[in-house]
């Protein structure tokens, strides 16, 4: 059975640095395992777990956030085996988010970031995820030009030829099919 975890409001400040830098490393194996090596070791769940124990323990200690935290990334480094694109719109990451309060939450900080007001309306899109893959999907003139994952959020992968071979990913927007 494993070791319970110490409670983060009990954690000292040296006890925290220690943990904060052992979890870094660990989600950083994972994220290699799961993004670069498509072998991931742990579930979606234990994996969620240690980032939320990251957060809470950064949100403790705001002074221990360390440069390589894993609340720091977004997606994963994009992999050589595919052509990289920028994206032209940076694709963010509600974080997992798990209840109401984390999806207002995120909209208060894109709001805080983009300087808006409290109550200023915010223009988005957001799904459910399923299975880990997030793509951008580009149309100009109605007809599907790229795809890309979303690799850090900055750039990603194009994977517009494997979409193209993904019959629910339709070819031409909705705009411009014929009636």
């Amino acid at each position: 059975m494993p070791k319970a975890k110490q409670a983060v409001d009990s954690l000292t400040e040296a006890q925290a640095r220690d943990e904060l830098e052992k979890l870094a490393q660990e989600i950083a194996g994972h994220d290699k395992r799961y993004h670069a090596e498509d072998a991931p070791t742990i579930s979606d769940a234990e994996y969620d777990a240690l980032r939320r124990r990251n957060l809470a323990i950064e949100q403790r200690f705001p002074e221990l956030v360390r440069e390589d935290s894993p609340s720091r990334r977004v997606g994963a480094p994009v992999s050589e085996k595919f052509e990289k694109v920028r994206h032209k719109v940076p694709m963010l990451s509600l974080d997992n988010a798990f209840s109401d309060e984390d999806v207002v939450d995120f909209v208060a900080r894109i709001r805080r970031y983009l300087k808006l007001d409290a109550d200023a309306p915010v223009a988005m899109t957001a799904e459910p995820k399923i299975d880990g893959l997030s793509l951008s999907l580009r149309y100009e003139n109605g007809r599907l030009v790229s795809a890309a994952t979303r690799g850090d959020g900055q750039e990603g992968e194009n994977v517009t030829a494997n979409a193209r071979a993904v019959t629910d990913i339709p070819m031409c927007s909705m705009e411009s099919r014929p009636r």
